[in-house]
């Protein structure tokens, strides 16, 4: 079952590349539905698996190359985020329904090709071959940001995100080396009997750390993000903030913590110093931003610090916590990105001084998004919240001074969430451009303050529907995951 999985955005990607550009409409109804099928057969991969069972499931073992072997598995933690990100394929493709009116064909592409890659990266049980997976997603991403881009700076932007997962990339490609030469494999059940050194495990951890470090983004490789974000298309961003972020944590959770105790204790403190600062200079730098999506971004930066910090507190609650987050944050701010995209393609601004008073013309907008604020700000009752509180409560158990000031960032979460919200929402009317709008063309100032449309709805009632389902009944991810997660814990305790 698992292969079909795989194959599956393969075999679409192949069918859609011989479908003719002009014909956009059957291209957008055969993608949509192909993307629905992948989403519904990895939710049936992952009711297929076992409660209770530590190891991995629908093994697959091909040999490549002297003790280097395509080898496949799947489990709830990499099942889980599999779901995540084949849930968000089809919200990408809804998004661009009407806003990307330039070599659609080639967008969906893309999008089918990044499914594989990623599906691919995370059943990987082989290092090697989950770094090609982890480097390949780059390409997609590049194109994605490259030619779909929204402004003059996309191409520094796309340049700077290649050459800061380039130079993660060699370091990874360093310790694959390492690895190779002292065991003999790269298969991770061999390598987790494997006793290395002390100096070698640091060696080893360090050059795993810069690599996943990029990609979550810890400070100081975060520059980035900020950039990529305002640059990248809507379904650029959703898929940033939604899945791409999750690499570099799942990267923590499956390879860094498990594979390397003595690295994981011996940089312990050193993590906690870089999460404290990353999430309070994160919370700063999200206050002072004007930019809609820069906005977005720079929280993205403070929740999956939060998230790496759960991952370090020796507890299987932290781990949880952190893991819950994982999936709560791609909800979350894949919808907040998609909130954004759809008042730029009304307002074709995202500055936020341009915003006021949508709260007049857009009531169903005005809820939707409340909602998704509050669980950005980690408000009880919605996703945001579980994730959080059990992290805290972690970190509490370990350093008390380190929870207060994590919890005096969390009063900056909801200080920049609501005032977010209350400058778009509220206020008078600030549109420049209305009575021009009025007098020249009503159907586009008509749209321009109309409230979500059928298509629009079609995307954030599920996903409204999702993050208060697992605000509401967290027992869905935790049933499943707390035995891989105990299982991880026992390694680094052994």
């Amino acid at each position: 079952m698992l292969e079909i999985l795989i194959l599956l955005p393969l075999i679409f990607f192949v069918i859609i590349s011989f479908i003719p550009k002009s014909k956009i409409n059957l291209i957008k109804k055969l993608s949509l539905s192909f993307s629905l099928i992948i989403f519904f057969y990895s939710i049936l991969i992952l009711d297929s698996l076992q409660f209770n069972i530590y190891d991995y499931k629908y093994y697959i073992d091909i040999s490549y190359l002297i003790n280097i072997r395509y080898i496949i598995g799947i489990d709830f933690i990499s099942g889980l985020l599999i779901v995540l990100m084949t849930l968000l394929i089809p919200v990408c493709i809804l998004t661009n329904w009407e806003s990307v009116r330039y070599r659609f064909k080639d967008f969906t592409l893309i999008l089918f090709l990044l499914e594989f890659l990623i599906i691919n990266l995370f059943v990987s049980l082989d290092i090697v071959f989950f770094y090609f997976f982890f480097e390949a997603v780059l390409i997609p991403m590049f194109l994605m940001i490259g030619i779909w881009g929204s402004r003059q700076r996309k191409i520094h932007a796309v340049y700077q995100f290649f050459f800061y997962t380039f130079f993660g990339s060699i370091f990874m490609l360093l310790a694959l080396i390492l690895i190779y030469l002292h065991v003999g494999s790269t298969y991770i059940n061999y390598i987790k009997f494997i006793e290395f050194s002390n100096n070698r495990q640091i060696l080893l951890w360090l050059c795993f750390f810069i690599a996943f470090a990029i990609k979550v983004p810890m400070i100081p490789f975060h520059i980035w993000l900020p950039e990529a974000h305002v640059e990248a298309p809507t379904s650029g961003s959703i898929l940033l903030a939604g899945i791409l972020l999750k690499l570099g944590t799942y990267g923590f959770l499956r390879f860094l913590i498990p594979l390397f105790p003595y690295g994981y204790y011996y940089f312990k403190p050193l993590i906690f110093v870089l999460c404290i600062i990353s999430i309070i200079l994160g919370s700063f730098s999200t206050i002072r931003q004007i930019d809609l999506k820069k906005i977005i971004a720079y929280s993205s930066v403070v929740h999956m610090n939060f998230t790496i910090l759960g991952l370090f507190t020796d507890s299987l609650i932290g781990l949880q916590g952190s893991f819950f987050s994982m999936i709560s944050h791609g909800v979350i701010s894949g919808s907040l990105f998609f909130c954004i995209g759809l008042l730029y393609d009304r307002y074709h601004t995202r500055l936020l001084y341009y915003y006021g008073g949508l709260g007049q013309f857009m009531p169903i907008f005005s809820s939707i998004f409340f909602i998704f604020i509050l669980s950005n700000m980690g408000f009880p009752g919605t996703s945001g919240f579980i994730g959080e509180i059990l992290i805290l409560v972690s970190v509490f158990n370990i350093n008390s001074k380190i929870g207060v000031v994590i919890c005096f960032s969390m009063v900056f979460a909801s200080i920049y969430s609501i005032w977010l919200f209350n400058r778009i929402i509220f206020g008078e009317l600030k549109n420049y451009n209305f009575l021009i709008h009025q007098k020249l063309f009503f159907k586009k100032w008509f749209f321009k303050f109309s409230d979500v449309t059928k298509r629009e709805t079609f995307i954030l009632v599920p996903m409204v529907f999702l993050n208060l389902l697992l605000g509401i009944y967290p027992n869905l991810i935790f049933n499943l995951v707390e035995p891989n997660l105990l299982s991880i814990l026992l390694d680094v305790l052994k």
